[in-house]
């Protein structure tokens, strides 16, 4: 279908495909909390099970919202409309596309504050990191979680980068960045881990990530496995719907989409290479959450030999994650005021990014002068986190899988997702009965009812 603004883009090849959908996949959770998760869940035992899930739970969703993508031409909820409408379902099902687009809207809220830190911390490694003692570096760190002027300052500029890229269209701006931005990321990985071999502990690291230990995989071990699978891929944003429209016909989505779920954990397994290459090497121990990036790791750049530049070229690879991701989760709905109220997409843009700019503020503000605020015993911070992804985005999941499983005609999914025989049955029959089973269990176990 096209919209109103002329006929819809495309992109130019399955490789930017692959590229854009890659960049929206790895972000900063990739960076830190997988190789953190792996290491500390009985490394390659976790990456079995992790593996596993992927091919159970990632990849099938993936190809199911790439094709709704693809087939319904148009933004998550244009798209959902139009395939309700052709498989005869409730127009109720576009559901899936306000959640899409309302969650990134929220979650780039507070992913652009988070990606404001790594653009300070960047500009502190261009300056170099003084030796200092370890509580210099949290000291640090709470000082800029404090100061409302920083925080919104970076913000300010995580979003406008972001905005700026998207305002480029389709090829010229989404496809061209990721076209720089993906290869660069994969180059600064292979750098990072050839350095921990030289000059760091390596060794160290492979064991740490590695090590085969299958009496560590209990519940909880699974669970995670489970819910990472399903968020590191960006399932359940409207982004795969979205990128999945501007996708031509001649291109595979069960090949494509297997591609892409390798590249994501290799750039997880790279990056858990060359972090823990260069904390253990300084002998320091691994963290969990923003205190791996943040706290730990400047530490370590302060101490070893060439670490300045090491240090600069790390957070340059982690701002490129972060801003491909973003970009991601602004497009849904930018495409969505093109195309259904008819804004430019510059307009669309701006009114877009100055809401989530906004909103951003007042996460930014929740760290320091409103951190008084609260709701249900959650800040703002934690509070948008939870809605999103542990309610929103699992929501949208469980839909996309029963639709594309229940509600679509057979035949039409067959013929989109391009399988046959007994590769399409199998495939199928994980999203219908498997997929969804699992997102329940995940949303479960995020509430803590299991686990």
């Amino acid at each position: 279908m096209t919209s109103s603004q002329g006929p819809r883009a495309h992109w130019s090849s399955r490789w930017a495909f692959f590229l854009v959908t890659v960049g929206s996949a790895v972000g900063l959770g990739n960076i830190w909390k997988f190789p953190y998760m792996t290491g500390s869940n009985g490394g390659s035992a976790f990456v079995l099970v992790y593996l596993a899930c992927i091919l159970i739970i990632g990849v099938p969703l993936l190809m199911a919202e790439t094709l709704l993508g693809r087939r319904g031409q148009g933004n998550p909820v244009m798209t959902m409309r139009v395939l309700a409408d052709e498989a005869g379902a409730s127009r109720w099902w576009q559901v899936i596309g306000l959640i899409g687009i309302v969650g990134a809207f929220i979650i780039l809220a507070f992913y652009s504050v988070v990606a404001g830190w790594v653009l300070e911390y960047t500009w502190r490694a261009g300056l170099g990191f003084a030796a200092q003692p370890k509580e210099a570096f949290a000291d640090a760190f709470g000082a800029l979680l404090a100061s409302p002027g920083r925080l919104i300052f970076w913000h300010t500029v995580f979003m406008a980068l972001t905005a700026a890229v998207v305002l480029g269209g389709v090829t010229s701006g989404i496809e061209r960045a990721n076209k720089i931005m993906m290869p660069a990321l994969f180059g600064i990985l292979v750098f990072l881990v050839a350095y921990g071999a030289i000059a760091a502990d390596l060794p160290a690291a492979f064991r740490f990530l590695f090590h085969f230990d299958p009496s560590a995989i209990n519940r909880g071990v699974l669970f995670s496995a489970m819910g990472h699978a399903f968020f590191t891929l960006s399932l359940g944003m409207g982004a795969i719907i979205t990128y999945g429209s501007y996708l031509g016909r001649e291109v595979s989505i069960p090949r494509t989409c297997l591609a892409i779920a390798a590249a994501d954990t290799g750039v997880a397994l790279l990056a858990g290479l060359s972090i823990f290459a260069i904390v253990f090497a300084q002998g320091l121990e691994p963290a969990a959450g923003p205190g791996l990036l943040l706290q730990t790791l400047p530490l370590a750049f302060s101490q070893m030999p060439g670490g300045h530049v090491v240090g600069l070229v790390f957070f340059v690879l982690v701002v490129f994650a972060a801003w491909t991701s973003a970009i991601s989760l602004l497009e849904p709905g930018v495409t969505l005021l093109v195309e259904r109220f008819d804004l430019g997409r510059k307009a669309a843009v701006l009114l877009l990014s100055t809401g989530i700019w906004l909103l951003g503020v007042a996460v930014a503000l929740s760290f320091n002068e409103w951190s008084a605020f609260s709701l249900f015993g959650l800040g703002l911070f934690d509070l948008l986190d939870t809605l999103t992804t542990k309610i929103m985005m699992p929501l949208a999941g469980l839909l996309i899988a029963l639709f594309t499983a229940w509600a679509m005609k057979r035949a039409h999914v067959e013929e989109e997702v391009g399988l046959r025989g007994g590769a399409f049955r199998l495939w199928f029959g994980v999203v219908r009965y498997v997929s969804p089973v699992a997102i329940v269990l995940i949303f479960l176990n995020v509430i803590g009812v299991i686990g």
